[in-house]
């Protein structure tokens, strides 16, 4: 029988042919819809209230009203999907981008950033446990108020955004020893509030040290010349190729993604526990690969077997800028209220716990680790440990828009330790889901990696250790 002949572009082939397009284009109309809410209200400019977030939340009310008349307008299984794989492409677009360091930095301070990043993960993993823990052991009506594991999605909300959060959510939520029911919707909203807490705590926190005289806000002062260096540098690819130059940018992400599912498919047939861990960490894998890329393809250069440079970083920025925009509004569409309904206390008390937490060990590492740009430093870390690296760049181009300080610099180059920070959070959040023991071990783990991450940053303070003038230009 011929297939084929069975085959149309009609509604009654909606799932094949429209569906994704359809979802896809709800949130692209819906970032519109943002973008113009957040030009047209002061307030949520003013709070630097991101556009993804604002269409993201308004598509949620749309769809929850469409609901209560018995039509479905956000298919939420497209919604979680499109989240996950975001993550992953933003990741590796991100990753791909080459270095191109304005300010001398101290390899010292380089560490320092990563290491910061792991204490914050480690902190927010420990504090999120801790309140969980506790509720787990209350009851109302014979059931626990709250899953003990689930205060381990604080760190993946604040820290890594909905992707991660969403994934492990739904990892949890499969276990039925962990007695969870977030299906998603759980982290989602962690994460989502993490983006709202990084946007007004920091426009806060500028506006304050505005007033005492501790910060002053820089200028903009790019000239159209080095408007224009921004989107060529020299030696790249041209424009007029037989091939358009972002479709070059597209295929290298691609190759990347490509790349660490192949990575994640290796880690599924080895074992159980590789399997466990492989499809959680999608972006990990595509950063990974990302950099492999890098290291082939400046090694080829170095032989003068590729004679250009193909990576774009302005258009790489773009795809990545892309991928989390699609990301923050199809997480917070992706939220299920019924999921929960039942989960506000618990979700309330872990947003607070985070927030300050975050907020003063952050505040108190930039200020004895980096107190030449303290606040830049702030600003940058707080933003990104709560929300994303965009939220985190937003923050401090409102006080460094030249990005004069080395903060944008350090960011890049402490990637490779901050994952190296991070890693045994990563690496234990299987181990933690499967018993209440192996969260408690978990818990403890974390515990005393902060006090090291910690013990180390403010090692020059605790032992008056000098620094040394180790510049890494």
């Amino acid at each position: 029988m011929d297939t084929a002949a069975n085959w149309d572009f009609t509604l009654s082939n909606y799932d094949d042919v429209w569906r994704i397009l359809v979802q896809v284009g709800l949130l692209l109309i819906f970032l519109l819809i943002g973008n113009l809410l957040r030009n047209i209200v002061p307030f949520f400019r003013k709070c630097l209230i991101p556009s993804a977030l604002l269409g993201g939340a308004l598509l949620l009310l749309v769809d929850y009203i469409c609901k209560q008349f018995g039509f479905m307008l956000v298919d939420n299984h497209t919604m979680q999907v499109i989240t996950y794989h975001g993550l992953g492409l933003g990741f590796a677009a991100m990753t791909l981008k080459t270095e191109k360091t304005k300010c001398k930095i101290r390899r010292s301070q380089t560490f320092e950033f990563g290491v910061l990043q792991g204490g914050t993960y480690m902190l927010q993993a420990w504090t999120g446990l801790a309140v969980t823990l506790a509720m787990y052991f209350i009851t109302v009506n014979g059931k626990n108020v709250i899953s003990y594991i689930s205060g381990i999605l604080l760190p993946l909300a604040f820290g890594q955004g909905p992707g991660n959060a969403l994934a492990w959510d739904i990892d949890y939520s499969n276990l039925s020893q962990t007695q969870f029911y977030g299906n998603g919707s759980f982290g989602l909203s962690l994460a989502s509030i993490g983006f709202i807490v990084a946007s007004v705590i920091g426009v806060l926190h500028i506006n304050i040290s505005k007033s005492k005289g501790q910060i002053k806000l820089r200028k903009e002062k790019r000239t159209s010349m080095e408007e224009n260096a921004q989107f060529a540098a020299s030696n790249e690819i041209p424009n007029n190729e037989s091939v358009d130059k972002f479709s070059i940018q597209m295929g290298f992400v691609a190759l990347a993604y490509a790349m660490a599912f192949g990575i994640m498919c290796i880690f599924a047939v080895l074992s159980d526990f590789t399997n466990g861990i492989a499809w959680g960490f999608n972006f990990l894998w595509a950063a990974l690969s990302a950099m492999l890329i890098k290291v082939v393809f400046r090694k080829l250069r170095k032989r003068n077997i590729v004679k250009r440079e193909y990576i774009n970083n302005y258009q790489m920025d773009r795809i990545s800028g892309f991928a989390f925009d699609l990301m923050i509004v199809a997480g917070v569409a992706a939220i299920e209220i019924n999921d929960i309904k039942n989960y506000v206390l618990p979700i309330a008390i872990l947003t607070v716990v985070g927030t300050i937490t975050t907020y003063f060990y952050i505040r108190k590492v930039a200020k004895h680790c980096f107190p030449e740009f303290q606040h830049e430093f702030f600003l940058m870390s707080f933003g990104t440990l709560t929300g994303t690296a965009s939220n985190g760049v937003i923050l401090l181009k409102e006080v460094d828009p030249e990005f004069e300080t080395p903060v944008a610099d350090l960011y890049i180059k402490s990637t490779v330790p901050a994952m190296l920070m991070v890693a045994p959070l990563l690496f234990l959040l299987g181990f933690a889901g499967k018993s209440l023991v192996n969260t408690i071990i978990a818990f403890g783990v974390f515990f005393l990696l902060f006090c090291f991450y910690t013990l180390f940053l403010f090692r020059k303070k605790i032992f008056k250790k000098k620094p040394k003038d180790d510049i890494d230009s």
